[in-house]
């Protein structure tokens, strides 16, 4: 999964870029409104909030704005009431299945422009069931390295009871069970190690190969499909080549 766990460095890379033009806050906020109107408004008792919390901090989200998205999701201010979250199932050019993750106040709007990019591209929206069996939801961890011993992070990730360990450039990510998310990520932080992001991620049971070209037209299709206000996050079943990410870094 080298390839895959390369692109997330550059998509977090690219995060950061879009913090300063506001686009990440908007994500940020709509899943700290979702977080708060699902579990209350005291991140102790909310993992979920916490969590978004974390990720809008490591973000520098101003305290203003994380503290209003918390307040529209526990009903104290308007504004976060008509907020939905839904997974749309389609699929890239290419046969590449994809799962997207969305956060929405207008749900035909954001089916439109999903449908819009796919069609243009040469995608297409699945049927409910028709993607989804292609992949299972786990617990997904992103550790910052910070120049330490690999051998050593892989086996505390093992200690703490990961799934699976893939260490690669300036992080470590980590997979666990979808009953074990919590426990590990709270090992992991009595071990001392940072957590730079935490979610219930869509993993594909198996990866799809593609040639470089091939596999760049995917990659971009989901890089518009994240542009999107309303769209969270895109999961895919590719596996993604060393020629692409070269490219994809040139860009």
């Amino acid at each position: 999964m080298a390839g895959h766990s390369k692109w997330a460095n550059i998509k977090r890379k690219k995060q950061a870029m879009d913090a300063k033009r506001g686009k990440l806050f908007t994500k940020l906020a709509r899943e700290i409104q979702i977080a708060a109107r699902l579990g209350g408004p005291d991140p102790e008792a909310n993992v979920r909030l916490r969590l978004a919390l974390e990720r809008a901090r490591a973000a520098n989200m101003p305290k203003e704005n994380i503290e209003r998205a918390i307040r529209r999701g526990a009903g104290l201010e308007a504004g976060g009431e008509a907020l939905e979250e839904i997974t749309y199932e389609a699929y890239a050019p290419h046969g590449i299945a994809l799962m997207i993750k969305v956060t929405t106040d207008n749900r035909k709007r954001v089916v439109s422009e999903i449908r819009h990019i796919l069609t243009k591209h040469g995608g297409s929206m699945g049927e409910s069931g028709s993607v989804a069996w292609q992949f299972e939801q786990k617990g997904y961890i992103v550790v910052p390295t910070k120049g330490r011993d690999e051998e050593e992070l892989f086996t505390m990730a093992l200690e703490a009871g990961a799934d699976d360990v893939e260490i690669t450039d300036d992080v470590m990510e980590v997979y666990t069970t979808r009953e074990d998310f919590a426990h590990v990520q709270q090992a992991l932080k009595d071990m001392g190690l940072e957590i730079e992001e935490a979610e219930l991620a869509w993993v594909p049971k198996t990866r799809m190969t593609l040639g470089p070209e091939e596999a760049l037209k995917v990659m971009r299709v989901i890089e518009l499909l994240e542009d999107l206000d309303d769209v969270q996050k895109v999961y895919s079943n590719l596996e993604v080549p060393e020629e692409a990410l070269a490219t994809l870094e040139a860009a």
